[in-house]
């Protein structure tokens, strides 16, 4: 679908869930928007998503496309591709720049744009990724329940991951790999919940006829594991909003860096004025069900300040001076009047 108009109520920049959320909810306050969305979508791996009321194990793909249906239902305009850079204008809004070079300005952005996830650099982890290579227990404990699980250590979470599966599983490896060693109080806590731990660092995961069947570490050796979790890094994707001089900040758990997100108030609203934001990209731990909430709320607050801005303008345009404006029988007067003082002047000539 290709914009209708140049000037929108709302850009939104991103169609995940929490983009499309939002996009429904302005469309249905009559806000005329415009979704862009990069159709690169953070759970587009997975077969399913999960947690999601109502819609349970539906898959990704097939909900982004209900919801997007459901938007332009209400009148939203969706088109496919990336939003470079966007700026200030001087009257107020803002004007927003694709990759192919074109613009259109809003008065407000919603930028939804989600987060990379920055793998381990383990042979087999990408390629596994989404499918028995995870991270979220919430998404996929289910799946692998009472199955062989490995925890691949990568940061400050390893142990706190490993307690985390133990309940969805009674074997669990933790894979020490390149981590620092683990204080005496964790070793406890994973003894006495049957954790073992395993020094060495990976090689690669080892795969057999599609499906991961174990772990093999420098020295050669195979631990059986049918599924491996990881500690990606959450990387904001943040390119579009660091053009506007918003900085993504960066998280951190135990001193050490895990990932970067912008920063915003419960509602979505940035340092910017005139621009929220919703989902991974200012909240990489949330789910899809509550990065559709978070849409729904972002867009509710845009509504209303949109509501304030209009009702300011308003209230001036009542305001101001009456100018009367001319009828057209004051102006015929007038135009006699000129066409007589003329005519009046070429006779005493």
């Amino acid at each position: 679908m290709s914009e209708n108009r140049q000037r929108y109520d709302v850009v939104v920049i991103g169609g995940g869930a929490a983009g499309l959320s939002g996009a429904l909810t302005l469309s249905r306050a009559r806000r005329p928007v415009l979704v862009i969305d990069a159709g690169s979508p953070r759970n587009a791996p997975a077969s399913h998503a999960h947690n999601y009321l109502g819609r349970e194990g539906v898959p990704p793909l097939e909900l982004l496309a209900a919801g997007r249906a459901e938007a332009a239902g209400y009148g939203a305009e969706i088109v496919k591709g990336d939003a470079v850079a966007a700026e200030k204008l001087p009257g107020g809004g803002f004007r927003v720049v694709r990759e192919d070079g074109s613009a259109v300005e809003a008065r407000r952005l919603l930028v939804t744009t989600g987060l990379v996830d920055e793998l381990p650099p383990v042979p087999g982890v990408a390629e596994r990724w989404g499918r028995d290579v995870l991270h979220c227990p919430y998404c996929h404990g289910w799946e692998v329940r009472a199955r062989p699980v490995g925890i691949l250590a990568g940061g400050p979470m390893a142990v706190h991951q490993a307690l985390l599966w133990r309940q969805w599983t009674d074997d669990v490896v933790l894979f020490r790999h390149t981590a620092a060693d683990f204080g005496d109080e964790e070793y406890e806590q994973l003894a006495a919940r049957s954790v073992a731990v395993v020094d060495g660092e990976v090689a690669a995961l080892e795969v057999t006829g599609d499906r991961l069947t174990g772990v093999r570490l420098a020295g050669g050796t195979v631990i059986p594991r049918e599924a491996v979790v990881v500690q990606p890094r959450f990387t904001a994707r943040s390119g579009v909003l660091e053009t506007l001089g918003l900085a993504p900040t960066t998280m951190e758990v135990a001193g050490q860096a895990i990932g970067s997100y912008i920063a915003a108030d419960p509602a979505g609203a940035t340092e910017v004025p005139g621009v929220w934001v919703a989902g991974n990209v200012t909240n990489p731990m949330e789910q899809v069900i509550g990065s559709a909430a978070a849409g729904l709320k972002a867009a509710s607050a845009i509504n209303m300040d949109l509501v304030t801005e209009d009702t300011r303008r308003a209230v001036e345009a009542r305001r101001a001076p009456a100018v009367p404006a001319f009828s057209a029988a004051m102006e015929r007067q007038v135009t006699e009047r000129v066409l007589g003082d003329r005519r009046h002047g070429l006779q005493e000539m």
